[in-house]
């Protein structure tokens, strides 16, 4: 049985553009479009109507870099996928790409599998997985071939971690040289982590326990460093290369010259990078162990390097990194020795709220919002034009966001499974009223009318952004 609904006079935002529609959906998909108020507008019907005016009308978010219920540090993320893509929804994304893990001395298949089974019929909006790439050997290259087959097109190395998931670089130019044959795509989280664990063992040594040290030691410099060896691997392999949560000025520098040089390198950022800085990590009383992540937290002087790169398209994509543990009981872990703090932030239900209060402050336009948050990550991992756009044909992935609500993000409100908000008591203009996903409403005028085992799977195809 056919279901059609219309949402009338919103401004319609895209990549791309931006004009007064009314936007048809039928059957999950968008149906049509057409300037508001004109004959073929008029001549849309449906047994539902979305009045959308005063508002945007914008493509759900694409977050590529979730971590629900990954078990990290001796504990486990604290959103499962239920309950992080309920509060995706609640924050405008309506797809999220998360990490399936292989464990070392296991195939990637046993690792795809068990994400599988934690995802299914769970999930309040569409999915999507990577694989991290933690055991490189002639099985794995081969998998990698037969994962690419069922949609799984990008793989994850960590040259950080040693014991966990760390990769030594032959391992990464193995995996590069199989991604160039096979169009997979190589994230790469790049941080030293063999000379990381020699000054973590040296502060902890000075007695320097607490969570601020997790940033000193995780250096911009070792970063940087990483950078530059992953983008030299992966010219070597002839590969392109996706750096996953670039944080520091140097950083972005090795990826505007890599650029500069043609080659297929790309870069992501996250919201922390961009609002939250080593003040936070210094916060007294334990507190600043909420917000260690790795990378880490800089000194807020490298914000505006970001900023711009993400205007210059030397950084591409904004996505979360989601890794939620409470800090009761989860981020005490490491109450004396901060090497223990699990790892991690939320903010999958912050990251399109916050992106829009960039608009507002002037660091990036309307349009460029959405292309980093919905558009590039959509065309970066394979799912545009499914995703990622409000076009005919396209799934009927549609926000209805109020660009003058002002809101004040808390724990208190917020519907991420984790007991602190990383920005609490931030006072911001814009909120999502109403959520489609795939044509279902999930958030409607801010209460939630989605369900578990909604979202489905959604396989992707190769890259679809390299030059």
């Amino acid at each position: 049985m056919s279901s059609r609904t219309v949402i009338r006079g919103g401004l319609v935002i895209t990549a791309s553009d931006e004009i007064h529609a009314d936007v048809l959906v039928e059957d999950g998909r968008v149906a049509a479009l057409a300037a508001s108020g004109t004959p073929a507008a008029r001549a849309f019907t449906a047994e539902k109507v979305i009045d959308a005016t005063g508002k945007y009308v914008i493509p759900g978010g694409v977050d590529a870099h979730t971590h629900m219920e990954l078990p990290f540090g001796g504990t486990s993320a604290s959103d499962t996928f239920e309950t992080g893509t309920r509060a995706a929804a609640w924050g405008g994304t309506t797809t999220i790409v998360d990490f399936a893990v292989q464990s070392v001395g296991h195939t990637l298949r046993e690792g795809l599998d068990t994400w599988h089974a934690k995802a299914e019929g769970t999930c309040a909006i569409d999915y999507a997985f990577h694989m991290i790439v933690s055991d490189v050997n002639q099985e794995t290259l081969k998998e990698m071939d037969l994962l690419i087959e069922e949609g799984v097109t990008s793989f994850k190395q960590f040259m950080a971690y040693p014991g966990v998931f760390y990769s030594d670089d032959g391992q990464i130019l193995r995996a590069m040289q199989r991604s160039a044959e096979n169009g997979g795509l190589i994230m790469m989280h790049a941080e030293n982590g063999i000379a990381i664990d020699v000054l973590v063992e040296q502060a902890l040594a000075r007695g320097e326990t607490d969570p601020r040290y997790h940033g000193e030691v995780r250096k911009a410099l070792l970063e940087a460093e990483a950078t530059h060896r992953a983008i030299r691997l992966a010219q070597v392999a002839g590969a392109p290369l996706y750096v996953v949560h670039v944080s520091a000025t140097e950083a972005v520098a090795e990826l505007a010259r890599a650029r500069d040089e043609g080659l297929n390198v790309f870069g992501e950022t996250c919201p922390q990078y961009l609002f939250l800085s080593t003040d936070n990590l210094a916060e007294p009383d334990f507190e600043g162990a909420k917000y260690v992540c790795s990378t880490p937290l800089r000194p807020r002087e490298h914000q505006a390097r970001l900023w711009q790169g993400l205007r210059t398209n030397d950084l591409q994509v904004v996505s979360t990194d989601h890794c939620p543990f409470c800090f009761a009981g989860q981020k005490e872990l490491g109450r004396g020795d901060f090497s223990r703090i699990p790892n991690g932030l939320p903010g999958v239900e912050n990251r399109m709220d916050l992106l829009h209060q960039a608009v507002v402050d002037g660091h990036i336009s309307r349009r460029r919002w959405i292309e980093i948050a919905c558009a590039t990550p959509a065309r970066m991992f394979g799912l545009y034009p499914k995703k990622g756009t409000i076009a005919p044909g396209a799934d009927a992935d549609i926000v209805i966001y109020d660009p003058h609500a002002e809101q004040v993000m808390s724990a208190t409100t917020h519907h991420m499974n984790v007991d602190y908000s990383a920005y609490e008591g931030k006072r911001v203009t814009g909120r999502v009223e109403t959520v489609l996903s795939r044509g279902e409403t999930v958030i409607t005028e801010r209460e939630y009318t989605g369900h578990a085992g909604h979202g489905v799977f959604t396989p992707r195809s190769t890259c679809q952004y390299l030059t």
